[in-house]
């Protein structure tokens, strides 16, 4: 979480460069609305900023993780999207599957995202992050909730959230993840969540 200046930043494409392309788009009738991904509180003010006094597209959105394991986008984030009208697009609800409960125990089956990708998604499986899963876990046990149901569920009550990016690769995942869409967990589930957070802060951002 610690920032680092990026070496050869400047060479980047300036951003106004960037919305004033978009904005082409957008007056085009070719896109609806302009977004920012894996962006910082900084980065997404500064692009509001450009919009604001540019007369750029307003970044409507900003898509970053939100789960459990990484709940950074409350730091900063959270703020910008409720003082500026732009929202969380959370990918990564149930960090790549691993809060699903399917990988409880050291269990890892052989067709599951881990089993095939093990060194993409590696973020999670350390010793920080699988021990704050299994307490997450086994707390959705102790009140009879899907483990999954009950990570997407955290994710749809956020009040800066814009759309929750769900994912699934069969029908019953699906179906789970959907009967999520008015579930409402209760307040002291919600305080036992809080109270892993403060045990295990953000073991995977």
């Amino acid at each position: 979480l610690r920032y680092r200046p990026v070496v050869g930043e400047e060479a980047a494409v300036p951003l106004e460069e960037t919305l004033a392309a978009l904005k082409e788009l957008v007056d085009a009738g070719k896109v609806r609305a302009v977004g920012l991904s894996n962006e910082t509180a900084w980065g997404a003010m500064h692009a509001l900023q450009l919009s604001d006094t540019m007369g750029l597209p307003r970044v409507a959105s900003v898509q970053n993780p939100y789960n459990f394991l990484n709940r950074s986008y409350e730091i900063g984030l959270a703020e910008l999207a409720d003082k500026e009208d732009c929202g969380l697009l959370a990918y990564s609800p149930t960090a790549s599957g691993y809060l699903t409960g399917k990988y409880a125990g050291g269990a890892v089956p052989p067709n599951s995202r881990f089993g095939l990708f093990k060194e993409t998604f590696g973020r999670y499986l350390t010793g920080y992050g699988t021990e704050a899963m299994e307490a997450y876990v086994a707390l959705a046990g102790e009140h009879g909730i899907d483990p999954a149901q009950m990570a997407l569920a955290f994710v749809n009550m956020q009040p800066f959230l814009t759309s929750n990016i769900i994912g699934a690769t069969t029908m019953a995942q699906l179906k789970t993840a959907l009967d999520t869409h008015d579930m409402v967990l209760p307040k002291e589930l919600i305080k036992a969540i809080n109270k892993i957070e403060a045990k295990y802060p953000m073991p995977c951002p």
